[in-house]
Formats: structure tokens, sequence, C-alpha cells
């Protein structure tokens, strides 16, 4: 599992990027779920869901609702205001 949470945003990250993945990192936290969890859940690699956890990568807006359904929030507290 790919453990690259950062408190400041890595270089060649967009900002918005790096901030929805933190978000969907604390939310996923709060639920109590794994990267390995959500990945298997959702259908995906955990390298896909810490890629967009980190920002590398960027949901698309199904994936996004997802997420959302499995961690048992509205898709919209997944985005950062």
């Amino acid at each position: 599992m790919l453990n690259l949470m950062r408190k400041t945003k890595p270089d060649g990250v967009k900002e918005k990027d790096w901030l929805l993945g933190r978000r969907i990192h604390k939310i996923r936290k709060k639920a109590g779920r794994t990267q390995e969890q959500l990945a298997e859940l959702a259908k995906v690699s955990p390298t896909w869901i810490a890629y967009i956890e980190t920002g590398r990568a960027v949901p698309s807006v199904d994936m996004l609702r997802k997420i959302a359904r499995i961690l048992n929030v509205r898709t919209h507290d997944l985005i950062p205001d």
C-alpha cells in the first residue's frame, strides 16, 4: 500500500487535485476504511486510490459518486470549498 499523504502539496500536483485527495483521505479514515477496502468496493486498485488521495490522479464524476456512496457521504462532501 502506498502511504503518500503529505501535509504540503507535492511539486507538479495541482492545488485543487491535492485538496480533493486530502478530503477523500480524511473522510475515508473517519469512515474507518482502508485504501484496500475502498479500492475493493470501488472495483479499482489500491494504488489508484492512493493516487487520488495524493492528487496524482483525478477521479471521474462517476468515481466520485461511487466513493461517496461507499463512504456514506454526499458527493458534495468530497469536494473542497
